[in-house]
């Protein structure tokens, strides 16, 4: 969706139109829904707040529009929000949100807005996230529960708004278009044709340890596999955008490793990682999640379960195991690493098995030239944009050779302003899908 020099009227008449309804409550969710007119106000009043300064500071912020009730006073993070109740509600207009901006922190607290048709919108209070909601969307396992699906507002900077419901974004709005979120890639085919062997693997060694085991496990969703390496991916890709620093991540088929340390026509690896369990800790760390999660769930674990029923990314996020939680973090800790080898010239190397190779790959300068790449438009590069290769930097430009000299490779290149680019061979051509604003926080 793009509509050029659009205003906040038909940003107000998307949202209106997109308001959510819960089953069984529709009338009680129509009645919530304000006016084209109150929500047109309600994005004014943000847009103008975000070309305010407070104290030489930009203001930044999220605004939720709900009623206080609808949050329990007794939560708080990270099972819920802690909801604070100012003792007289603020008018809504862009100074109260200038004053307000500094206290809610735009990663970690909401500013309450309500609407009722005597008073009009008002500020009520603020609710307190923490940071653990940001999991969904940059990858993890945690306990907090998920954004209520009420309309967020999110201010990031001058001019820079992002409108959804709960952590969904549905449009962006700079002060002259509305455009639509970025296309989630990790949910495309090829993504999952790019590490479906990889997890056939992790499948049988897990297999294998299940026989072994002294009591019976209970039995995967074959879909949590596909999942726990969708969250790796997303945590490995945020840890480098995080770092600020950019780099360029190259995951190469299994078959290449031996080629790839050693002399070969694709990447010279200035640093390579000696052979060994060491370097592939990321694997064994995904086959440990796995087995901990059957064995908790089987027969005399230390969940009640049906063993009928198999486990899967719900079960294994509501775990609360010490063992499951020290792999998590070694998970978490391995994407760091690798963000951390990033900021060094040149690729991280790692295979399709997850097994990190080295690092400071310079792509030869001999693979054939890329004169012309495609932008995808959907996720899965049916419908794409051709562009030239002049426009951008060395960085990406080898990095399209790469992916085209060898056909079965995946690369990630992360800017220094945090945009973030998946490149490879799809449909007969070097691809690449931009995934720069993943969540309301990267607008």
């Amino acid at each position: 969706m793009q509509k050029e020099l659009s205003g906040p009227r038909d940003l107000a008449a998307l949202i209106h139109e997109r308001w959510p309804t819960e089953p069984g409550s529709d009338a009680d969710r129509a009645e919530l829904r304000p006016s084209v007119d109150t929500l047109t106000e309600l994005i004014r009043v943000c847009f103008q707040a975000s070309l305010l300064r407070e104290e030489a500071r930009p203001v930044t912020f999220r605004l939720l529009l709900a009623e206080p009730g609808r949050f329990a006073a007794e939560k708080g993070p990270p099972d819920g929000l802690h909801r604070l109740e100012l003792a007289v509600p603020r008018p809504l207009n862009s100074l109260e949100l200038r004053r307000l901006s500094p206290a809610a922190n735009v990663q970690r607290s909401l500013i309450g807005v309500r609407w009722d048709g005597g008073q009009g919108l008002r500020i009520w209070g603020m609710l307190h996230s923490g940071l653990a909601w940001l999991q969904n969307i940059y990858g993890g396992r945690g306990h907090a529960q998920p954004l209520p699906e009420e309309l967020v507002i999110t201010v990031t900077g001058a001019g820079r708004l992002a409108v959804g419901f709960g952590a969904e974004i549905i449009a962006r709005f700079d002060g002259m278009r509305i455009t639509g979120p970025s296309l989630n890639i990790y949910q495309s085919r090829w993504m999952a044709r790019t590490f479906g062997d990889a997890g056939d693997e992790l499948l049988e060694i897990h297999l294998a340890a299940a026989k072994r085991a002294a009591r019976p496990w209970a039995g995967l969703d074959p879909m949590l596999i596909g999942t726990i390496v969708t969250h790796m991916m997303r945590r490995m890709v945020s840890a480098v955008r995080s770092a600020g620093h950019g780099g360029t991540i190259g995951i190469i088929p299994p078959e290449m490793a031996n080629e790839c340390c050693g002399a070969n026509d694709f990447i010279n690896l200035k640093y390579r990682f000696a052979e060994g369990e060491p370097r592939r800790r990321f694997r064994t760390l995904l086959v440990g999640i796995m087995n901990r999660v059957a064995e908790l769930h089987g027969d005399d674990g230390e969940v009640d379960w049906d063993l009928a029923k198999p486990v899967g990314w719900t079960e294994y996020l509501r775990c609360r195991d010490e063992r499951l939680t020290e792999l998590d973090e070694g998970i978490f800790e391995m994407a760091h690493l690798i963000a951390g080898s990033a900021e060094v010239d040149g690729a991280v190397v790692l295979t399709k098995r997850f097994e990190l190779l080295g690092f400071g790959g310079e792509i030869s300068g001999l693979l054939p030239n890329v004169a012309a790449v495609r932008r995808a438009r959907d996720m899965e590069g049916t419908l794409f944009e051709e562009e030239s290769t002049e426009s951008v930097g060395t960085r990406h430009r080898s990095t399209y050779r790469l992916c085209r000299a060898l056909p079965e490779a995946l690369a990630v290149v992360v800017s220094q302003d945090g945009a973030v680019r998946f490149v490879k061979y799809e449909n007969g051509a070097v691809t690449f899908w931009d995934q720069s604003n993943t969540s309301s926080l990267d607008v």
